[in-house]
This record gives C-alpha cells, structure tokens and sequence, in this order.
C-alpha cells in the first residue's frame, strides 16, 4: 500500500466517524431551558420558575419529595453553564453522623445542613459547552434515585 493510499484511507475513515458523531451529537447546553424541562417532566411534575435574579428554575416533584433545578452562572437569564439540583427537607433535622453516612458512603449527591439544620442535597451539572440529550436524562435519572436514597437515609415520611 503506497503511502497516498494510506493517508485517503484514513481520511475517509476519519470523515466517516465524524459525520457519524456529528449526526449523534444533539447537545443541550444552559440556554435549552425547555428541553430541560422536558427531561425533568419525565421524572415527575416540574415547571418553569425564575429565581430572584431572574435566572430559569425549574421546580419539579419526583415521587412526593420537592426538588428544584437552579440554572447557574448565567449572563441575564441566558448562557447558563451549571445546573444545582437541590432537595431540602423542612424541619428534618439529622445528627452529623447521619449526613457524614452519606457523603461517606454515595458516590453522587452533596448532603449537608443548611442554616436552620434541616437536611438538604444537592447535585451539580455542568454545561458549559453541552451535552448530549441522553446524558442529561441520564443524569436528570441519577438525580432521581439520589433524592429518593437520601430522603430515606434521612428519615423522610411522605
């Protein structure tokens, strides 16, 4: 194989594996403010909000537990880049031990307490520069469990 021919193979491989990954390549970034909300819907209730700076929020419901989605790091409401997934429990008020359980044990999901000692956990997305539909469902999915695992490791009673 003569070197001219080795460089058009490759060439037209790498065409082909580019053209195959950008047909597959639906990203959502911060400003897809409704396909979020979508994906969020699958999981559960969940509408659209603004935050007291007007950045998006998305408040949503999976299996009775209140959660919200802060769009983060925005430029007037737009170009957000992270989203903060946050579930805190009123009144549900841990020891130490319980929440260090947590952090200790999961993978995924910040738990902690806020101000007042109620139990809180958040999760954090990046999107600065996108990503695939799927992976945002299949984080959105991983959210879902977290709040459903934390809201038992903490005591919660719907």
């Amino acid at each position: 194989m003569t070197f001219k021919a080795l460089i058009l193979g490759a060439a037209i491989a790498l065409g082909a594996t580019g053209s195959a990954f950008a047909a597959g390549s639906d990203l959502v970034d911060g400003n897809d403010v409704d396909t979020i909300l979508e994906l969020a819907r699958g999981y559960g209730s969940a509408s659209l909000e603004k935050q007291d700076n007007g950045d998006p929020k998305i408040k949503g419901d999976i299996d009775g537990i209140t959660y919200a989605i802060y769009f983060m790091n925005c430029t007037k409401g737009k170009n957000c880049e992270d989203l903060n997934f946050y579930s805190g429990f009123l009144d549900l008020k841990p020891d130490m031990d319980v929440i260090n359980a947590w952090n200790r044990d999961k993978r995924f999901g910040k738990a902690y307490l806020d101000s007042d000692g109620d139990a809180v956990v958040e999760m954090d997305l990046n999107l600065e520069h996108g990503i695939s539909t799927d992976n945002l469902d299949a984080d959105i999915s991983v959210w879902s469990l977290v709040v459903g695992q934390y809201a038992e490791h903490v005591g919660y009673k719907k």
